[in-house]
């Protein structure tokens, strides 16, 4: 089997992750109980996802030249990505604040820092995106440079996967150039004004989409033919927070390499689920050893 190429377009954040017994609601201090400082960012965590489920992956994106980013870098090299394109740019990185509940709930606040720099791509970030099997992108990065880069995708025949979060208008010239869109029920509805239980609305945008749900699985819709339901895999939860990009990842791999999309959704359902046995973002990613463990469990 060929080993796919991905470009990752998309951020890069430190998250200081704190658990509790239960979140904090507002104006309320809870006492944690442990704190960590991880790697993270959507971008971040779907290229080591992506190395750890079997790809070769550069990543595109922006860092500051702070600490944050000095350690945003090493990390993410030590993963396996390659970081020749990622810029530093003067001031600080971007941050994730993260609260996970006992349940491996989530409340997540974000100041994206470096990331909101990372306007416009060079000559040799479009190269980049040209030469890779897919693309993957999400939207914690300007738009722009989202949709300059799968245009450049689009023209050289790379495939583009676009994780449209978090939840925020999406420009016509983008949806056009997406050959699968990957949103959650909160973001589907931002995208087509309908409530969730109507997948089949995101192929008004897009010829393919999964709209993930969480503990419930995932729905896969493509033009003319069936919508298909693709069940969760039952694991125990103890942190949610990079369970999409863990699932949006594998998927973009498991295409890569030739799979049907079906499949590859069911794929990238076992990846969700291998991360969320883990406390953290980026250190929670699954291997590909994991995900086809849970992959070839019996339902």
């Amino acid at each position: 089997m060929q080993q796919t190429r991905v470009a990752v377009v998309g951020s890069a954040n430190m998250d200081l992750v704190g658990t509790a017994a239960a979140l904090p609601r507002p104006g309320e201090t809870v006492l944690g109980s442990d704190f960590v400082m991880l790697p993270g960012g959507k971008g971040a965590n779907q290229a080591v996802a992506a190395v750890r489920a079997g790809a070769s992956c550069v990543f595109l994106g922006a860092i500051g030249s702070d600490a944050f980013g000095v350690t945003l870098r090493a990390r993410i090299t030590a993963a396996g990505v390659d970081t020749g394109h990622l810029r530093v740019v003067y001031g600080s990185s971007g941050v994730a604040l993260v609260m996970v509940g006992g349940a491996g709930e989530n409340a997540i606040l974000v100041t994206p820092g470096a990331n909101e720099a990372f306007t416009s791509l060079t000559e040799g970030e479009l190269a980049a995106v040209r030469d890779a099997d897919v693309l993957v992108a999400q939207l914690e990065v300007p738009v722009e440079t989202v949709t300059a880069a799968a245009l450049a995708a689009r023209s050289a025949g790379t495939r583009v996967v676009l994780n449209a979060a978090p939840a925020r208008p999406v420009p016509a010239e983008l949806l056009a150039a997406v050959d699968l869109l990957v949103v959650n029920e909160t973001e589907a509805h931002a995208l087509t004004g309908r409530a969730a239980d109507e997948p089949a609305a995101l192929l008004e945008l897009v010829p393919r989409a999964v709209l993930t749900l969480g503990g419930h699985g995932a729905w896969y819709v493509e033009r003319d033919r069936p919508a298909v339901h693709v069940p969760a895999v039952k694991v125990d939860v103890v942190d949610s927070t990079a369970a999409g990009d863990a699932f949006t990842a594998a998927l973009a791999v498991a295409w890569g390499e030739g799979r049907e999309l079906v499949e590859a959704v069911h794929w990238a359902a076992a990846a969700g689920a291998a991360c969320v046995r883990r406390l953290g973002a980026s250190v929670a990613l699954p291997r590909r050893v994991e995900i086809d463990e849970l992959f070839s469990r019996p339902a």
